[in-house]
């Protein structure tokens, strides 16, 4: 396996208003794919540069080609039609907690209709997924020409949530008799991008949003008893998918790792509160992936303690600087964190990240570019502190 990441990031970074104007100027047709592929190249240059500058482990290319983290699935597979997913999430503001209602972002640039970007939005499946193009096409080969060597992740949406937000009972019907049905199609998609991405060699392959915290939230919990789904086959359902979706890759080549997510959609609002103690035992021990990036800034997150589940070496990549506001946290303050940590977490099996990425969605966090250089620049001063 490659080796271990101590400043790690989850991978989004804040869209250049350059790249935000030609997505729009795509969505109505007034700029070519190819002219707005310059544009994004280059903010994709300076972000590399960026992050080299600052010495963060692993670069990303900031997911700046993307409306938002996921959108690039129902881009390039055919299969959803408009709805509301069955699944309702209660957002709340990065600020204040109290509940808010977030719009779907603008549609992925360059797509035929409107997929709104960073979820399946008000997209659901209706029809038999097909794909018809890579999900990740463009990004690879671009890091890959311009990482000068370092190594660099790409996402991929996990399949336990496309299926999550994409099947709805009642609509879904005509196409899959039942939510596995869903999940199946769903993992043979992502299970091709994975082995594409670690055929092109990429060296660290990162799957997004398993969206396990939906077993946190009781409310959603008693959505899914509404859907008439039994919740332990459901959740082991999920990550049979999920370890599905990376059996192929060769781990003495690339890296594979988890992001769990709890909402960090428009201006950083979220979705999920409460500890991993509910999904801890049976996640955690079962998932076969190299490092989970585990949300870990707010105390909605709950205490350290479940993380002794985590199998002995496998990596917990700590979520402890926010990506929700620019306010900086001290480097002592994190290192404390770090150490209380690992009471339950062998120290060599540690790492540290932002707790999510500075734009799951195009129109990002409230965090200037200053700000989210200066949060990254803390990650790889803490890091270096506690391991060299």
């Amino acid at each position: 396996m490659p080796g271990k990441y101590r400043a790690d990031q989850v991978g989004s970074l804040l869209r250049p208003q350059a790249v935000l104007d030609a997505h729009a100027a795509q969505r109505e047709g007034k700029m070519t794919a190819a002219e707005v592929k310059e544009i994004e190249d280059k903010a994709i240059l300076d972000a590399i540069a960026m992050q080299k500058a600052v010495g963060i482990d692993v670069l990303s290319d900031g997911e700046i080609r993307r409306a938002g983290w996921s959108s690039g699935f129902q881009y390039a597979v055919s299969g959803f039609v408009p709805g509301a997913p069955a699944i309702r999430l209660q957002w709340h503001d990065a600020a204040t907690g109290e509940p808010v209602q977030i719009a779907a972002p603008a549609p992925q640039p360059g797509a035929a209709s409107a997929v709104p970007g960073g979820g399946t939005g008000g997209q659901i499946i209706g029809n038999k997924l097909k794909q018809e193009r890579p999900l990740t096409q463009h990004e690879a080969p671009f890091l890959a020409q311009h990482a000068d060597g370092k190594p660099y992740k790409v996402t991929i949406p996990a399949a336990s949530y496309m299926t999550s937000r994409g099947y709805k009972p009642g609509v879904t019907d005509p196409a899959y008799p039942n939510r596995k049905a869903v999940l199946d199609d769903v993992t043979a998609i992502i299970a091709g991008e994975v082995k594409r991405v670690a055929a092109e060699g990429v060296p660290y392959i990162q799957i997004d949003n398993p969206h396990y915290p939906d077993y946190i939230d009781q409310s959603r919990v008693e959505q899914m008893k509404a859907m008439g789904l039994d919740i332990a086959q459901t959740i082991q359902d999920d990550i049979d998918a999920d370890n599905a979706s990376i059996e192929s890759v060769d781990r003495s080549k690339s890296l594979v790792a988890m992001h769990f997510c709890r909402g960090n959609g428009g201006r950083g609002g979220w979705h999920t509160a409460g500890g991993y103690d509910a999904i801890a035992e049976q996640v955690f021990t079962q998932l076969k992936y190299d490092a989970l990036l585990l949300e870990y800034d707010s105390d909605r997150a709950g205490g350290f303690e479940p993380l002794r589940f985590v199998p002995k070496g496998v990596v917990v990549v700590l979520g402890l600087i926010t990506t929700k506001s620019g306010d900086l946290e001290k480097a002592e303050d994190i290192v404390r964190r770090i150490e209380e940590a690992s009471k339950f977490v062998d120290i060599d099996d540690l790492a540290l990240s932002p707790q999510c990425g500075f734009a799951s969605v195009a129109m990002g966090n409230p965090v200037t570019p200053e700000e989210q250089r200066k949060k990254l620049e803390l990650v790889v001063e803490v890091a270096s502190k506690v391991w060299g």
